[in-house]
């Protein structure tokens, strides 16, 4: 039996706070330990209560979530997951809190695709326990093996690099695109599980950042070398053309739970560069993925995972481990140097 993930709740509205605890409490292997009204009280109840994971706002009174983040963490590494609005505003303000150390985030007002409110309850909790147990289950997704046929296949100089990642994923892609030169020698497709409202600041704050150019992927891109396309928060990045010479792709595809889906990306990815494709899955609950670099592998193309230890959730690359289908298990600081050393 696991034991109970302690949590530490903090938002200044009394209303939203209740809510979360609310939506907490209906699972028995989550125990809310305690609540603070404020950044300071945070701080004094993260080094009191010691909790496995803390709900952060942003915005509060006398001491920002943000600041609060930077002293809980200078005190203790704890797994923070921010709550905020799903804003270009509120994305800075995510992204920066993210910066700080944060690992996570969820929207204060979650709405389906016709703008109807969600009951966030069970995408916390899932988050929660994922965070504070350490892993995400993988055992209801079924995973492709790896074929004979993929291990025979000739090894061609890559063409493409595509990464797909999940929670945690955006620290790990600023470490890994910051660590790539200038003059990279390949185009580099991501995928990573954000809202809409977020990619395209992500992608603005990444190529400040950056050696290589980062930008939001629109429909008709071409990938070029050196350039990284992220694709949008809630629509999916698919690729056209044949023979190597690809086309981006944006579009809604129904029935799915992701978007964007790296498991849809890498499939693109694999009909129009077949072999000459370099996956790399990172940090994230799930599987989503592993589908995907299965139909990868059967072109015989290289498929690179994170490995657990640096992973903030370890369920997208052991998925993709644990099939057989990596060919090489990186820590996350190791990534951008054997990437820079990839000859096209």
């Amino acid at each position: 039996m696991n034991r109970k993930v302690r949590v530490l709740v903090v938002d200044d509205s009394t209303f939203f706070r209740n809510r979360i605890v609310r939506a907490l409490q209906e699972h028995g292997d989550i125990e809310v330990v305690a609540e603070a009204v404020d950044g300071r009280e945070a701080v004094a109840k993260a080094r009191q209560y010691r909790p496995d994971v803390i709900t952060m706002d942003v915005e509060m009174p006398n001491l920002d979530g943000i600041s609060a983040t930077k002293q809980i963490l200078a005190d203790r590494p704890t797994k923070i997951i921010m709550f905020s609005a799903f804003t270009r505003e509120g994305a800075r303000a995510t992204l920066d809190a993210l910066d700080a150390g944060a690992v996570d985030f969820l929207p204060k007002n979650k709405t389906d695709s016709h703008g109807v409110p969600m009951d966030l309850g069970p995408l916390l909790r899932e988050r929660v326990l994922a965070l504070g147990q350490g892993h995400a289950s993988v055992s209801r997704f079924a995973v492709p093996a790896a074929t004979p046929a993929a291990s025979r296949a000739a090894r061609v100089p890559p063409k493409i690099v595509v990464i797909g990642a999940s929670t945690g994923g955006p620290v790990a892609l600023q470490q890994i695109l910051t660590g790539l030169p200038a003059n990279f020698p390949l185009p580099v497709l991501v995928a990573v599980h954000m809202p809409g409202a977020f990619t395209h600041t992500f992608a603005d704050r990444l190529d400040g950042l950056c050696q290589v150019r980062v930008r939001e992927a629109a429909d008709g891109d071409v990938p070029r070398a050196g350039e990284v396309l992220v694709a949008p928060g809630g629509r999916q990045m698919l690729l056209t053309g044949r023979h190597g010479n690809g086309r981006i792709h944006i579009t809604d595809v129904p029935d799915q739970v992701y978007r964007p889906s790296v498991d849809l990306t890498f499939n693109a990815a694999a009909e129009v560069y077949g072999n000459a494709v370099l996956a790399v899955v990172l940090t994230g609950m799930g599987a989503d993925g592993a589908k995907g670099a299965g139909v990868l592998k059967r072109y015989g193309a290289q498929v690179w995972s994170q490995n657990a230890a640096s992973c903030v959730v370890y369920g997208m690359p052991q998925a993709v481990e644990k099939a057989g289908l990596s060919d090489q298990v990186l820590p996350l600081e190791q990534i951008a140097p054997a990437l820079a050393k990839v000859k096209a």
